[in-house]
């Protein structure tokens, strides 16, 4: 009993010591393990109320647009841009506050929202409102503005669009040889994209753009022989 007594001696009396040496070690690693995940739940949660709240103020902006009531538009758009921007809403609202605010006629606002998603948004968002904001560019003769934003870089899946908005500034400029080479790339890209479709055979996938490509055709036919 005595040697065990001894023994039971002999460990506490390492443990104290190894305790004594790394001691304010372990406890500053558990305790920062702990922040860590305290702050990771309380972001987590940010994120979360960010979402929910963002969630409220687009639908409030989606009833105004259908209402047609631009003031409530532009209100419900700067209130998400400018409290809920890093959310998914915010560039969605302002492409939704863009279409109902230029249909109103009131290009100056559209653009604005458009510019905020050109230089916010992140993907496809972003490639839209670039695209959108090119177009409303277009109709206002701001030619080289125009060529500007559709020479940003965007994701494969648009290269038919800036293409073919491309070649639609370039005659717009009557630079017919620029726009039948631009619209012979939308062709190609439209081509192309047929091909790499995952979700339905090349045959259907040529199908379901045989209307646009049409139109792409037509566009380019109407220049005629300009090389």
């Amino acid at each position: 009993m005595a040697a065990y007594d001894l023994e039971e001696q002999e460990q506490l009396a390492e443990i104290k010591a190894w305790w004594k040496q790394y001691g304010n070690l372990v406890t500053g690693i558990v305790t920062a393990a702990a922040v860590g995940v305290l702050a990771w739940q309380g972001w987590n949660w940010y994120q979360r109320n960010q979402a929910a709240q963002a969630s409220a103020v687009y639908s409030v902006l989606q009833r105004a647009a259908l209402e047609k009531d631009t003031q409530k538009t532009k209100a419900a758009a700067g209130e998400l841009v400018e409290k809920f921007g890093g959310t998914a809403y915010a560039p969605l609202g302002a492409l939704t506050a863009a279409k109902a605010l230029y249909e109103a006629g009131d290009a100056k606002s559209a653009k604005a929202q458009l510019a905020w998603v050109a230089e916010n948004g992140k993907d496809e968002l972003r490639d839209l409102g670039r695209l959108r904001l090119a177009a409303v560019l277009l109709d206002e003769q701001a030619y080289d503005e125009a060529l500007k934003v559709l020479g940003t870089s965007h994701s494969a899946g648009f290269d038919t669009r800036y293409a073919e908005l491309r070649g639609d500034v370039l005659f717009a400029q009557g630079k017919k040889a620029e726009a039948a080479a631009a619209y012979r790339a939308a062709l190609t890209a439209l081509e192309n994209a047929a091909k790499d479709g995952k979700a339905r055979s090349t045959l259907q996938a040529r199908e379901a753009n045989a209307p646009y490509r049409e139109m792409l055709q037509q566009k380019l036919d109407s220049l005629g022989d300009a090389k």
